[in-house]
Order: structure tokens, then sequence, then C-alpha cells
């Protein structure tokens, strides 16, 4: 298990705080990895072991806890046997009916610093906000980074090494970033079983069953449409108007409810756009990315023709994994790929597959140069050879772009 050091570097300040630390994401993205972390580093902070309680309500072992009650009344008999403060960790705590009002009152009645974990947003709804309104701080995790993937592979150092580079994004560009299909030397093909396993877990589980949903062929139909469009623009209505052309009927609020389904199970997440000379958001033509590559490659195979999407989907994630807001930009009639807003900063950031021609260049170029403000604007492609920075806006190869620990 390699050190998350990005997600253990934004936990670090509220360890021992008095508030819960929520860490939510889709299944098998390593958050119940990133709680065992945290859980050594107290241990190796001298915590005694006794006063650390982990469990993971995936595990048949904690199978008779299935309410708040019934978790009260553990913790509590677990409290009383220790002294001092106690760590209480809880994987997949979605899985106990009214959690909420368990963790609440640990927090009301005992000395307490409290951990959670849960696979679909509802873990971040309105009654969590009810029951711990200002109390609790979340961390959304997400599978593998780029930089992760090499660690876990065991490759350092080769910044400098262009080709080795190279080679070891295209194999995570096709591989994705799921911890569990990287412990093993598994070929392509046994990678998509597993995250297609994965995949029929989010579906059935944080999807049909959580939100109710009847129809899962309708559903699943949702998902592929979506998948198959990744870095295009898209919203309710395009998809509910596909469907009306392929002869199925459903309505654009049915569409919607899946869409906002699919975004609670993390499967995929909707960017909206943004102008960048009005400074505003806006509420039409939105894209949607995916929690992970793999899963539309498990879904529908892989294919050289959805290279571009794959990779703005690949930086729009490392943009949101290090802070930033990201948005769709709009400068007058044209479009930048990405807006990211940190606090006081911004970032701009173009994605294309490959500077081929100057009509190339010229496109992917022109709405940054447009831009009238000296924050950092980037070209990020897959190109080896072209590297040419122009007026300010910088081009980087993407793998570089990825590492570069400041942008």
């Amino acid at each position: 298990m390699i050190k998350r050091e990005l997600y253990l570097n934004q936990i670090r300040p509220f360890i021992g705080r008095p508030v819960i630390k929520v860490f939510a994401g889709i299944r098998r993205c390593g958050k119940s990895g990133v709680l065992r972390l945290v859980a050594d580093e107290l241990a190796e902070r001298g915590v005694d072991s006794r006063n650390i309680v982990y469990m993971n309500f995936e595990s048949f072992e904690w199978i008779d806890i299935q309410d708040a009650r019934s978790l009260y009344s553990f913790i509590k008999k677990k409290i009383a046997e220790t002294e001092g403060k106690v760590y209480l960790f809880f994987d997949e705590i979605q899985e106990v009916n009214e959690w909420e009002k368990a963790i609440n009152s640990f927090m009301a009645d005992f000395d307490a610093d409290i951990y959670v974990t849960g696979s679909n947003s509802k873990i971040l709804s309105s009654e969590l906000a009810t029951y711990l309104a200002g109390r609790y701080v979340s961390f959304h995790i997400t599978p593998l980074s780029f930089g992760e993937y090499l660690l876990f592979h065991g490759i350092s150092s080769v910044q400098d090494d262009r080709m080795v580079l190279s080679s070891e994004f295209l194999k995570y560009l096709r591989s994705g970033g799921f911890p569990g299909t990287h412990i093993a030397d598994y070929s392509q093909e046994e990678i998509y079983k597993l995250v297609y396993d994965i995949y029929s877990s989010v579906i059935l589980r944080d999807t049909v069953q959580r939100y109710g949903i009847r129809n899962v062929e309708l559903l699943e139909r949702t998902v592929k449409f979506v998948f198959d469009n990744i870095g295009n623009r898209l919203n309710a209505k395009n998809i509910a108007d596909y469907f009306k052309s392929q002869h199925r009927k459903i309505d654009t609020n049915t569409v919607y409810n899946y869409l906002n389904a699919l975004q609670g199970a993390f499967i995929i997440q909707r960017v909206p756009r943004y102008d960048i000379k009005g400074k505003e958001q806006l509420q039409t033509n939105e894209k949607y990315f995916v929690g992970d590559l793999s899963l539309i490659y498990a879904v529908m195979g892989y294919r050289d023709r959805g290279i571009s999407g794959a990779l703005e989907n690949i930086v729009y994630w490392e943009m949101r994994r290090r802070g930033y807001d990201v948005f769709i930009g709009r400068q007058d009639e044209l479009e930048v790929d990405f807006v990211g807003i940190r606090r006081d900063e911004k970032i701009y950031v173009q994605v294309t597959y490959r500077m081929e021609s100057e009509s190339t260049v010229s496109r992917e170029f022109a709405p940054l140069l447009a831009i009238r403000d000296n924050y950092p604007k980037f070209i990020v492609s897959l190109d080896d050879v072209w590297q040419d920075n122009v007026n300010g806006v910088r081009h980087r190869h993407i793998a570089e772009f990825l590492l570069a620990e400041d942008w």
C-alpha cells in the first residue's frame, strides 16, 4: 500500500480536531486504504491500539450492526474499556441505517475523533448537513492519479526519461486507476473484467437500490450514451432526444434523475460552463466526465477514437485532486477546455491529442491567447517533440503536466 500523501496532507490538519472527517468516492477507489493510512499514522504517533476502533461495514464481521442504535451500543461498550480520546473509523458507513444519528451522539457523548467513508454522495446529503452542520469536513477520494500509479508500480525518477514516461502514461491511460487492478500483473482483459464487477456493484447498490430506479436497462443505456460522449457538451435534453430518435420513450426529467443518480454514485461528474469575461457560471451545455476511464473500457471496450475525451478526463481529475473548482470555459465564441479556480488563483488548460498541423496549433492556442490576464495557461497533448511556448502559453506533454509539482 502506497502512502497517498495528497490526501494525507489534506487530512492531517484535522486529525484530533472536533470535526468528522468524511471520505467519499466511488467503490474501490482507495477510501479504505486512506482510512488505514490515517489509523496507521495515529499508531505511529503512539496512540494505544485499544483506542483505535476500525469497522468495515462491508465485512460479515459487522453484519449484526445495521442501525444507529446497535452501532451506538457497540461503541459505547468499546469506549468504556479505554481511557482518553478514542479514534473511530467507519468504512462504508452508509450500510448502517440512520448512521448520522449515531455519529452525532458520539460527538456529543464521548471524547472521540471520527472518520467515515461512503460510496455515495448521499453521505454528504441534506440529512448529514442537518445532523452535523458545521461539524464535518469532506474529502473526495479518487482512483490513482498518474503519479500514484507510478508509485504503485515502484517507478520513480522517470521525469527526465521522456520515452519511459510516455510509455507508462499510455499504460495508465488504458488501465485506469482503480488500486485493485494494479496489485498484480493483470492483463488488459483481466483489468476490464475486475472493473466491470466494480461497475456492476455501483450500478446495483449505489444507483438502482439507493435511488429506487426501476428501469435498469434504460439506466444502463444512459450510462453508455454518456460514456460515448465524454468530453462533448451534453445535457438531459440531448439524451432524451437521442432515445426518442431510437423510438425509446423517455422524458427529460427521467434522464435528469438518472444523471443525478450516476453522479451521486461517483460514476460520472458534471462540469458546468463558465463565462471567462463575465466571470459567471453558465447553466447550459455542460460536459460530463467519468470517475475512472477504465469504467468506459470495461463497459464498451477500448477505442482509440475516444482518446481526446480520455485525455480531458485525466486532466480534469488531476485539477480536482489539486483543489481546483473546474469549469468549461467560454471566451466570446471560443471554448477553453478547463478553467480551474482555487481561492484567488486561476489556471487555463487546453487539451488536445496531437499538434499535427498549423491549423491545429492555431485552433488550440487561439482561445488561450484571447484571455487577457496573467494566470498560467497550458496546452496539454501527447506530443513528444513539439514543446513550443507562444506568448506565455506553455505547451506540455500530458505526463509531464500531470507530474509537475506546481503549475
